[in-house]
């Protein structure tokens, strides 16, 4: 697969990504769980069939020790029993929150879930986490952004 074009080679790619990267940042010094975090980016990644995103969001578990396991049942975290309940609720209000279009947005229920889990500024940093991954996995989907080259830390 070949890019379309490199966002980081473009000027307005380039400025638009430092922003975007660069509010990121409020997410990672939250207080919501790393493990989260990064299951969260793989499993929207995964729905929107970002090759990119995945290889760094695997990549970077991975070095930060998540489990072969757990990265790699992601998209069966229902039929498993390695998530915790506040790892669960996070993946179903990443789904639904990813899937806008295929429903009704996201349901009182699986809000009324993900807060038993998580203080309202976890909440906000989660629903933050998704709206920002989900651009990412846009931009590389858009611009046919290959995985299979990063390496983790690449982009610290």
């Amino acid at each position: 697969m070949e890019s379309r074009i490199n966002p980081m080679s473009n000027d307005i790619g380039a400025r638009w990504a430092k922003f975007i990267i660069s509010s990121n940042k409020v997410i990672t010094d939250s207080a919501l769980p790393k493990a989260v975090q990064e299951l969260v980016k793989i499993r929207a990644s995964q729905i929107n069939g970002c090759g990119g995103c995945l290889d760094m969001h695997t990549k970077d578990a991975a070095a930060a020790g998540e489990s072969v396991v757990r990265i790699n049942l992601v998209g069966a975290w229902r039929e498993t029993t390695v998530y915790t309940e506040a790892e669960r609720a996070a993946l179903e209000l990443t789904e639904q929150g990813t899937r806008l279009a295929d429903s009704s947005g996201v349901t009182d229920e699986v809000w009324a879930n993900a807060s038993k889990y998580f203080d309202e500024d976890q909440l906000m940093a989660l629903v933050a986490l998704i709206c920002t991954i989900n651009a990412f996995n846009r931009l590389n989907v858009i611009t046919r952004t290959p995985g299979g080259q990063y390496q983790p830390g690449q982009y610290a």
